[in-house]
């Protein structure tokens, strides 16, 4: 979603975005929401709790509701006015978790853009969606060499960093919160490049290790003033920058919208091999479905 707020942002002169966490939303109860409102969702599962219960919150308001989801019979996609289904398998696509939901939310950002501002990429964008599968498992395939010897140089490391900037921090966030904290237990905190030397860059040196993303969209200057720093004061980097991918199929003027989930599914494997070396499978929660919360 963040992505999708950062290109509609960007792109469009009409639209106005906001992006919320949906339990936020509801505590915050704000009044501009009308029938010119249009409301994006998304669950994979259809049953996550603070996603249908703002579904079911906005029944009783003038906007129109869309759900993303994989089950038609699911409670999100019961309680949306509009549900778009996306594949159900569990490691969909690529290998990573939500890639064709992605898809899906990129296609339907290139479709509202084009019908209400006649963006002129519409079409590249679509043609490049039809080619991203492909290009994100060339991704993980050319990067296995890379993630084996990142995989074993992390292996006993139990803080890691992640500094990214404009839309490749939803890639930041989705490998250090949802794969390296909920699936391995590690303390793996995201941040923010614009954020980063108002504070978080203290904790840089020589021992600690740390994952630098850069995109091709307008905040990589963001990231390349970070890795210029990082370079000088630190010894322990990660860096994975988009424009070493051929992604092969994707149009060059839309590779900056489509860089996250390249760089997403190279990560992706990275996590595989730290739960070998952990011996800690991917799906193993302490608390996640298995206690009240």
């Amino acid at each position: 979603m963040l992505a999708l707020e950062y290109w509609i942002q960007h792109y469009s002169p009409s639209l106005e975005v906001r992006r919320y966490f949906p339990a936020e939303f509801m505590t915050q109860e704000t009044p501009r929401l009308d029938d010119r409102t249009l409301v994006v969702m998304g669950s994979k599962s259809g049953t996550t709790k603070e996603t249908v219960e703002g579904a079911v919150y906005f029944k009783d308001t003038p906007a129109i509701t869309v759900g993303f989801t994989t089950t038609e019979d699911k409670p999100l996609a019961q309680a949306v006015d509009h549900a778009i289904l996306t594949t159900e398998a569990e490691r969909d696509i690529v290998g990573l978790p939500h890639t064709s939901m992605a898809i899906a939310m990129m296609g339907f950002m290139g479709g509202l853009l084009g019908e209400r501002d006649g963006w002129e990429l519409e079409e590249k964008l679509l043609s490049s969606l039809e080619a991203l599968p492909e290009a994100a498992a060339e991704s993980k395939i050319s990067n296995e060499d890379r993630a084996t010897e990142h995989a074993l140089a992390l292996k006993d490391d139990k803080t890691i960093y992640h500094v990214a900037s404009g839309p490749m921090f939803c890639t930041a966030y989705v490998f250090g919160v949802c794969t390296l904290m909920e699936m391995q237990w590690l303390n793996s905190t995201p941040l923010e490049g614009a954020e980063f030397f108002h504070g978080p860059f203290e904790v840089m040196d020589k021992d600690v290790p740390f994952f630098l993303l850069l995109g091709e969209d307008p905040s990589r200057p963001l990231m390349e003033r970070v890795v210029r720093f990082s370079e000088k004061y630190g010894k322990r980097l990660f860096i994975y920058d988009s424009k070493d991918y051929e992604m092969p199929g994707i149009a060059p003027e839309v590779r900056a919208i489509v860089a996250p989930y390249i760089i997403g599914v190279a990560l992706d494997r990275i996590g595989e091999l730290l739960a070998e070396h952990h011996d800690h499978p991917l799906e193993t929660r302490r608390y996640m479905w298995k206690v009240d919360y």
